[in-house]
C-alpha cells in the first residue's frame, strides 16, 4: 500500500479518515472574502475509505469519531487564531462603533 493524501473541507469526512488510521498533515486556510479551511489527510487506502464514506457505508467507533472531531476542531481553531494574528479584525470592529446609538 502506498500513502495517499486527500484535501477536503468536510470535517466529518476528515474525522472518518482519522478513525481509520489517517493523519492530519495540515490545515490550509484560503480567504476569498470568506475564510475557507481545508483539512489535508494522509494515509493508506484513502481511496477505498472515501468510496465507503460516499456510499454511506462508513463504520466507526462513535467515541473515536467524537475524539477525532474534537481534535480537528481544536487544531482548526488554533490555526485560525494564528491566521488572525496581526489582522486586528476584531480590534477594528470594537474601535468602529459609530453605527451604535449613543456613540
Amino acid at each position: 500500500m502506498t500513502a495517499q493524501s486527500v484535501e477536503t473541507t468536510d470535517i466529518f469526512r476528515s474525522a472518518f479518515f482519522l478513525c481509520h488510521g489517517g493523519n492530519l498533515t495540515g490545515i490550509n486556510i484560503k480567504n476569498n472574502g470568506r475564510r475557507i479551511a481545508t483539512f489535508v489527510i494522509s494515509g493508506d487506502d484513502l481511496e477505498r475509505l472515501d468510496r465507503q464514506y460516499r456510499n454511506g457505508e462508513p463504520l466507526v467507533n462513535p467515541v473515536q469519531f467524537r475524539e477525532s472531531l474534537t481534535h480537528l476542531r481544536d487544531t482548526l481553531f488554533d490555526r485560525l487564531r494564528h491566521y488572525d494574528t496581526g489582522d486586528n479584525r476584531y480590534d477594528r470592529k470594537r474601535a468602529n462603533r459609530g453605527h451604535q446609538t449613543g456613540y
